[in-house]
């Protein structure tokens, strides 16, 4: 499986962040009853509160406005510093937004700290400045991000385009100082394996602008025109605020995630498997279409399934399968039960020749499939909602040996009918979506945003709208 950039991409951004005061994946609250904690603040501590907050750009936040209430020369002021203090520390600890309240599912895992508890031994200690701090993701990402973040905002206004416009159209063949800065954003994209500094645009160059064209319904004509460039072109603005959305992101996960667990980012369509703290393999997926998301969720999977049988999901049996007729379902060997369609085991069946069954309420797996050609694509948005893994079959079986379940799957698998073998432990998964990665040389490099969801968390951070173009994938099928 190649593991280029995105790959190490994925690797960055897979949150195994560093435990720090009082946040960790199993934290729960504090015995301590509330009332008898003692918040007792002083000047010192209430001239690092100020501080911090007005350094809250370094985490995207200054969109959002913190007030200070109060002054410890009373006992409302000790109150209204204490609710201040509480209202940033959250922000940092769990994220300034309830991804459940932006979002209709999310079920991803979130930090839970005793904030409370935190604050009164900062205030103990006389160091509110330092807990604060220790909130926020601890790992050398998130720093990234934060260092990149301030960088581009010091640029002020929207900042210059990186590419300027061309005074004409830029076409195959051409030779123009702008093409290696936007090879390099193609690069970024996952259209091009790699660059040059050549200043033609050549055929591979050209290939790859088509490949986005169709992906965004334009004419795929790889001539370079003023919507192609805006695609490509960022402003500092626009990378700050997909810079800071990311963070924000970042502050809803939990900041020690299992050792052993499967990572799926949604957004750049690439999955992660991490065992016991390390990175076993990386490879391509197939999510939900902008239509039909694969929803942001934590589900483990607790068996896999040999040789399955698809039990077609009533919205896709009535929209896309019933009016095709008898002959259609017994080429794609389907037959009816009790109401439903059903496709039995066999290559041309949807979920391939493996499931890989996870516990949720919304009827989203993981799974083979016999589409392989979308796993080339480099927008693989085109399910509808379960994530399709790229040589399924090979996932089943590092799973079987790494759960020490070989000769128990291979039995399942010989069988030729369906059949379930459960897992000595579940394996937690979890779907996120994240539309920054890094380069090889550890820059941040901004993204495609599928669903757009980039938009709703930016919004609630206060950020500027902004223009963007949606993915217009095509070439799904009736699969889940």
């Amino acid at each position: 499986m190649r593991r280029g950039v995105i790959a190490h991409s994925l690797l960055v951004l897979s949150f195994t962040l560093a435990s720090c005061d009082g946040l960790s994946r199993n934290s729960q609250p504090s015995s301590a009853n509330p009332d008898e904690l003692r918040l007792v603040w002083n000047d010192a501590a209430a001239r690092q509160l100020r501080e911090a907050i007005d350094r809250r750009a370094a985490h995207g936040l200054d969109g959002i406005r913190f007030t200070v209430e109060g002054t410890p020369d009373s006992s409302d002021g000790q109150e209204g510093l204490t609710r201040s203090a509480l209202h940033y520390a959250a922000a940092l600890a769990q994220g300034a937004t309830d991804p459940n309240k932006v979002f209709s599912i999310y079920t991803v895992p979130r930090p839970a700290p005793d904030l409370r508890v935190g604050l009164a031994k900062a205030l103990a200690d006389g160091d509110v400045a330092k807990w604060l701090e220790s909130l926020a993701p601890q790992d050398d990402s998130y720093r990234k991000l934060s260092a990149a973040y301030l960088t581009l905002r010091k640029a002020g206004g929207a900042g210059a385009a990186v590419i300027p416009p061309p005074p004409e159209p830029l076409k195959p063949g051409a030779s123009d100082p702008r093409i290696p800065a936007i090879k390099r954003q193609l690069r970024a994209s996952d259209y091009l394996e790699r660059t040059d500094p050549s200043e033609r645009y050549d055929p591979i160059t050209a290939r790859a602008v088509q490949l986005m064209q169709a992906d965004y319904g334009i004419e795929p004509d790889g001539v370079i025109g003023t919507e192609t460039l805006e695609i490509l072109n960022l402003s500092d603005a626009e990378k700050a605020r997909a810079i800071g959305v990311a963070m924000e992101r970042m502050r809803w996960l939990e900041r020690n995630p299992p050792a052993t667990r499967i990572d799926v980012n949604l957004a750049s369509a690439r999955l992660t498997y991490w065992r016991d703290g390390k990175v076993a393999d990386t490879r391509r997926v197939v999510v939900g279409a902008p239509e039909t998301e694969t929803p942001q969720l934590g589900s483990p999977i607790y068996r896999l399934v040999a040789n399955p049988t698809w039990t077609v999901p009533r919205s896709i049996q009535t929209k896309e399968i019933e009016g095709k007729g008898a002959a259609y379902l017994r080429r794609n060997n389907m037959t009816w039960k009790d109401g439903w369609i059903v496709q039995q085991s066999g290559p041309k069946n949807s979920l391939g020749l493996v499931k890989f069954d996870m516990k949720n309420d919304h009827q989203i797996y993981l799974h083979d499939t016999p589409a392989k050609q979308l796993f080339g694509e480099v927008q693989r948005q085109r399910s509808h909602g379960c994530v399709r893994v790229e040589d399924a079959v090979g996932f089943a079986e590092m799973l079987a040996r790494d759960e020490g379940i070989t000769d128990q799957w291979q039995r399942a698998r010989a069988t030729g009918k369906e059949s379930f073998v459960s897992l000595p432990r579940e394996i937690p998964v979890r779907l996120f979506y994240q539309t920054v990665l890094f380069d090889d040389a550890g820059a941040p490099q901004v993204r495609a945003d599928p669903y757009g969801w980039n938009d709703r968390v930016a919004t609630a951070l206060g950020y500027q709208s902004s223009k963007s173009y949606r993915l217009r994938p095509s070439n799904s099928d009736v699969g889940p």
